[in-house]
């Protein structure tokens, strides 16, 4: 029941977002918000969530097959190694939005009894988290970045 909510929330979420991010003005959408060079334009917020959506779908998958997989990235790296501050703009979009489909494809035709299968998502130590907590957690984190790019987008409750 949990999955079924959280896969309707999703699509809603891509829906709306994808088109209000297309009309961000592409200065502000390229621009860092922060004078701090290592902070994250709104594009490259973005693609973390692209790099968030690639590792989750991961574990999302290979969560239902192998026992309790260490599924972990490094997300800086992968921001700057994707250089998604110069790819164009509706490709970044575009790829946030299928990925994000992917996922919704992923947990609809995931049976219930893999819910409560687990992932480690720990780099140093384990951390153990069944794939409906992280499927959870993964739309609770979509919610709070893209609040980064759209203030104000969704109101985040945390337990």
């Amino acid at each position: 029941m949990i999955i079924e909510k959280l896969t309707t929330e999703l699509h809603e979420i891509i829906t709306s977002i994808s088109i209000r991010i297309k009309e961000i003005n592409t200065n502000d959408f390229n621009a860092n918000a922060n004078p701090n060079p290592t902070k994250w334009s709104k594009k490259e917020v973005l693609g973390h969530l692209i790099d968030s959506a690639h590792n989750n779908l991961r574990r999302f998958v290979v969560g239902q097959y192998e026992q309790q997989p260490n599924i972990v990235y490094d997300q800086d790296y992968w921001v700057s190694a994707n250089d998604y501050q110069h790819m164009n703009d509706v490709d970044v979009i575009m790829l946030w939005q299928l990925l994000n489909e992917r996922i919704i494809v992923v947990l609809k035709n995931m049976p219930m009894e893999n819910c409560n299968r687990t992932c480690d998502t720990g780099k140093i130590s384990p951390s153990i988290y069944t794939i409906e907590w992280l499927a959870a957690d993964y739309v609770k984190h979509l919610k709070h970045h893209l609040n980064q790019i759209i203030a104000g987008s969704f109101n985040i409750i945390y337990p």
